[in-house]
């Protein structure tokens, strides 16, 4: 399924490890055709995938890619966002995880000591967040939805109706759903 408005483009957001790609892939179960390359491919800290296109992360430099997007879902990280070109309308899933989670899973996953959390980074990712944030308010082209991690994994039907209603397209609830596994929740 792709949205009715081929100038809308569904931008699932957030911070390294937010549960992004976990979104990503409620969407796609849900019916939502999602942009992805499968460049990177699953692994122990994403057993689903990442669900990812590779060019997003030239996003500054190169954005002519994006109309491949239009009427579909892509995940750009929040840092990203400020790159997205004016000509197209976006609807933005922005997660938000504790950051002491998010830091803990990205040094799992980097291999380092889960129990060092890097201070500077957590006010970096924070400061940046909510740049991102601001830059989205005084966009008249961007509407946010902002989606709590926790509380996916703690409520997915409440969620999955909140995320469809927000899209305005028929989504199929119980395919977002199977996506919620909380067993997935191992950084907390």
């Amino acid at each position: 399924m792709t949205l009715q408005n081929k100038n809308t483009i569904v931008i699932v957001s957030g911070l390294p490890r937010s549960g992004t790609s976990m979104m990503m892939q409620m969407l796609s179960n849900g019916g939502l055709k999602a942009l992805t390359d499968d460049v990177r491919t699953q692994d122990i800290s994403n057993p689903r995938g990442y669900f990812e296109y590779e060019k997003v992360k030239s996003l500054a430099q190169d954005a002519e890619w994006l109309s491949l997007a239009e009427g579909k879902v892509v995940k750009v990280i929040a840092q990203l966002v400020p790159f997205l070109p004016k000509q197209f309308n976006y609807k933005i899933i922005m997660m938000h995880r504790d950051i002491k989670e998010i830091l803990t899973s990205q040094q799992k996953m980097l291999g380092k000591d889960a129990a060092v959390i890097p201070f500077t980074l957590s006010e970096i990712f924070t400061k940046q967040l909510q740049q991102t944030e601001q830059f989205i308010a005084s966009q008249p082209n961007m509407e946010v939805l902002t989606v709590h991690y926790k509380d996916v994994i703690e409520s997915p039907l409440e969620q999955a109706e909140s995320i469809a209603s927000f899209l305005g397209i028929g989504l199929d609830i119980e395919g977002l759903m199977k996506s919620v596994e909380k067993d997935l929740y191992r950084n907390k």
